[in-house]
This record gives C-alpha cells, sequence and structure tokens, in this order.
C-alpha cells in the first residue's frame, strides 16, 4: 500500500541489523524486534522467505512478546482512527475495508464490539482488513467473542502473519 518504490531483497541481505530494521520495522505494528531478530537469518531469497523468517520469531517469542505486538495494534474503527492517530499502514489498512467511512449505526457496532472483545481478552481485535470488507469484519468480532484466550492469541498472531505478508509484500522486490 506503499507508493515508495519497492525495497530490493539484494539491498536488505546487505544492510546492517539498525538499517534492515528501520527499513522493515514497519511490518509489524510498532513492534520492529520481531524484524531486527529476523535479521540474522539473511540472506534471504524470496520475500515469502524473508516473512517467513519474522514468523518464525515470532513464533519463538514469549507470550509477553506476542501480546505486547497484539496491543499495538489499534481498535478497528476505533478511537485512534477518528484521531487520525494510525500508523500510514494501519489508515491505509482500515480506509481499503471502508471502516473511514461507515455508517452512524456501523460505527456503533463496531464500538460495542471492540468493548466486548477489549473486556474478554484485554487486546484489540485484529484482523487483515485487506482481505475482509466491514460485513465479515464485524461477523468475525461477533463469531471470534466465544473463542477462549488460547484461541484468540492464535488467531490474532495468524492474522498478524497475514497482515505482516501484505505489507511486505508491497515493500520488497526479490
Amino acid at each position: 500500500m506503499s507508493s515508495a518504490p519497492p525495497l530490493s531483497l539484494k539491498i536488505l541481505n546487505s544492510m546492517n541489523q539498525t538499517g534492515f530494521t528501520t527499513a522493515l520495522g514497519f511490518a509489524f505494528e510498532l513492534s520492529p524486534w520481531v524484524v531486527q531478530r529476523a535479521w540474522a537469518e539473511r540472506p534471504f531469497d524470496t520475500v515469502e522467505g524473508l516473512h517467513a523468517a519474522m514468523m518464525r520469531v515470532l513464533d519463538a517469542s514469549t507470550t509477553a512478546d506476542k501480546l505486547a505486538l497484539i496491543r499495538a495494534h489499534p481498535e478497528l474503527a476505533g478511537k485512534a482512527a477518528i484521531a487520525k492517530a494510525l500508523t500510514a499502514e494501519s489508515n491505509a489498512e482500515q480506509a481499503s475495508a471502508g471502516l473511514d467511512r461507515l455508517t452512524a449505526e456501523e460505527f456503533e457496532r463496531f464500538h460495542q464490539l471492540n468493548a466486548a472483545y477489549a473486556a474478554r481478552f484485554g487486546f484489540p481485535f485484529i484482523i487483515a482488513v485487506r482481505l475482509n470488507d466491514k460485513t465479515s469484519i464485524l461477523a468475525a468480532m461477533q463469531a471470534r467473542l466465544s473463542n477462549d484466550e488460547t484461541q484468540e492469541v492464535a488467531e490474532a498472531i495468524s492474522q498478524i502473519g497475514h497482515i505482516s505478508r501484505l505489507r511486505l509484500t508491497d515493500a520488497v522486490s526479490a
């Protein structure tokens, strides 16, 4: 979703850890530690291999780190979106699903489900909005309220995987 020219794997593979982390830190919402830890697996032959390395870092991370990553994500159509305080990536992603153009009734439904979800799990609802529309997002929010916390942490991490894959695919060329 970026308008910047894609980064090449060749250039990324030649970067030091700081440059690599700076260049790709956007992939995991306000959590560049995932990218930083994946740097050691260079060189990457494909964007898919790059993403897989980052997901291995995430899979091996502690529950506390995973929860911090989940909590770094904004609520969908929440206060940060209204205040225009989202990262550029989150702003574009939410807009792609029409979350910046909700009716009053839709906004109220998102607000209710966000509140119920946060009360139940203690973190925001995560879904790859670019792979959904507002109707499917609302349905998923409602359905996932019946998950237990272990299921929902796993699902949130899975969705973060989709989000980060899309972000990397947009920004990195082979």
